[in-house]
């Protein structure tokens, strides 16, 4: 049974519901059919994703950045006001509701921590709704780098005084999560399996439903 120094997180989608999609199928119900909209919602996660991938810019800038190449992609119009709409609602977001009991009951053996791919102004209002302390808070504005970054995973590392193997890290992402902690070799990896992209098996993690099968994995 691996007994982490520390229990870090992906905090959007992975502890907090991550509202992007939903807002998304509102606002653009205008312009998108609702037959095509869950292409739209997958194209605009992807290029979220290709987004974060080059130099820090503010997370409103991905949100609106994306956004407007996904309209572009479609042929639709692109409202900048939207994308603003988007991310004001950000910090107002709560915890999936398999969240707050069993992550309070870890917090009381491990310290925990999360790495997120936030602003430093939205991220505090989330975490002070997950109903458990947390030992640090990184974002991707302290870093200068977002996930899937190994500069992100290193600044928190840096903060944290310790190393990969040392650490049990937690999403519900492969793409921006757990492929770089099992290149990193963080000690532990976890899916929690969302069905929010496929698993693989080869990256060597630990696969959980939702936050209540986390206790078990560390002998609680």
């Amino acid at each position: 049974m691996f007994r982490p120094k520390y229990i870090t997180f992906d905090c959007y989608g992975t502890l907090t519901r991550f509202r992007i999609s939903d807002m998304t199928r509102d606002l653009l119900k205008d312009r998108v059919a609702a037959a095509r909209m869950e292409d739209f919602v997958a194209d605009y996660s992807a290029y979220r994703f290709d987004e974060v991938l080059g130099a820090w810019k503010p997370y409103l800038e991905v949100i609106g950045n994306s956004l407007e190449r996904t309209c572009k992609h479609w042929g639709v119009e692109f409202r900048r006001s939207e994308a603003e709409a988007i991310y004001a609602a950000i910090p107002g977001w709560g915890p999936n509701a398999d969240v707050p009991e069993p992550l309070a009951r870890v917090a009381k053996e491990f310290p925990l921590v999360i790495l997120s791919n936030a602003s430093n102004s939205q991220i505090h209002e989330n975490v002070a709704r997950l109903g458990a302390p947390f030992h640090a808070v990184y974002t991707a504005e302290q870093a200068q780098a977002y996930k899937p970054r190994f500069q992100a995973f290193e600044y928190m590392l840096d903060g944290l005084g310790c190393s990969p193997e040392q650490i049990l890290h937690v999403s519900s992402s492969l793409r921006y999560d757990l492929m770089t902690a099992h290149d990193l070799r963080f000690g532990g990896r976890a899916f929690v399996n969302r069905g929010h992209g496929p698993g693989n098996p080869a990256y060597g993690y630990s696969e959980i439903r939702d936050i209540g099968g986390l206790p078990g994995l560390v002998g609680l």
